[in-house]
């Protein structure tokens, strides 16, 4: 596989990754205190393994190569992408609450505040454009429409 021209995977921050482990710890603990040692030190283990195992699954991977953009398992070729607009927080806030079209392919993730609209002008598929989180929108919609 060639190295794409662009890559980018937006993971789960650790504030956020520590809630869910605080979730979990205490979820433990309770087990602890009922049952003993030996139940809640297994589940203390499993819940780390779970933790990492979010961790990872959640993670979006943005990549750009051999004429194609994929989001996660999700992927068009680049001559199908129409307009591209670099938003920031309001106005990602905004297209993807009040202006948002139940249509459309979303790739976003809460903690990440900016992102990247791309209209698909695609004749066969009825999304009208596809909406990414991204930590370097600005960079990911100029490699878009150099690579265009």
């Amino acid at each position: 596989m060639p190295k794409p021209v662009y890559s980018e995977e937006l993971l789960a921050p650790l504030w956020l990754l520590a809630f869910i482990y605080f979730l979990f710890a205490s979820l433990a603990i309770s087990v602890w205190a009922a049952l003993g040692n030996a139940p809640g030190l297994i589940l203390i283990i499993f819940f780390t393994i779970l933790t990492f195992y979010l961790h990872r699954k959640t993670a979006l991977r943005i990549e750009i190569s051999e004429g194609e953009l994929r989001i996660g398992r999700a992927h068009i070729e680049i001559k199908y992408l129409g307009t591209i607009s670099t938003l920031d927080a309001d106005l990602m806030r905004l297209t993807r609450g009040r202006d948002a079209d139940p249509a459309a392919f979303l790739a976003i993730r809460f903690w990440q505040p900016r992102g990247v609209k791309i209209e698909i002008k695609d004749p066969r598929d009825p999304t009208p454009y596809w909406l990414i989180s991204s930590k370097e929108n600005v960079k990911l919609t100029q490699v878009l429409n150099d690579y265009k």
